[in-house]
């Protein structure tokens, strides 16, 4: 196996809560409802939607930030584990294809109102 590309990225917390209440529709447009809601049904932090939205920004790099991708053809979810994974559908899935990705590896943090995360494609 090889690293076809690594992403970063991070986001201010209060900016990024900020552009979700100022632009109505933009939480459905960026994340899928598994992504936006607890599985007890509860709203997510915005602590940690900021983090799924640096993860998938950070994802979009270890890709080699092509136009095209869909925001909701990555979805962030954590493993029983705690162990934050991705699942790559549509266009993401297709752009990975072309790489030769196999498989993900992200990392997510938040702390002092900024969350960050880390993607690396391996192939």
């Amino acid at each position: 196996m090889s690293i076809i590309g690594v992403g970063i990225d991070v986001a201010e917390i209060e900016r990024f809560a900020t552009s979700l209440e100022r632009t109505p529709g933009m939480a459905e447009r960026l994340f899928l409802e598994s992504e936006l809601l607890l599985p007890s049904g509860e709203r997510r932090g915005i602590a940690s939607l900021a983090a799924r939205f640096a993860a998938k920004e950070a994802l979009a790099k270890a890709l080699g930030a092509p136009g095209g991708l869909r925001w909701t053809d990555a979805e962030v979810f954590v493993e029983e584990s705690g162990q934050p994974r991705l699942r790559v559908t549509g266009t993401v899935a297709a752009r990975a294809a072309e790489l030769g990705v196999v498989s993900w590896h992200v990392s997510l943090s938040h702390d002092a109102g900024v969350a960050s995360a880390v993607v690396v494609a391996e192939g």
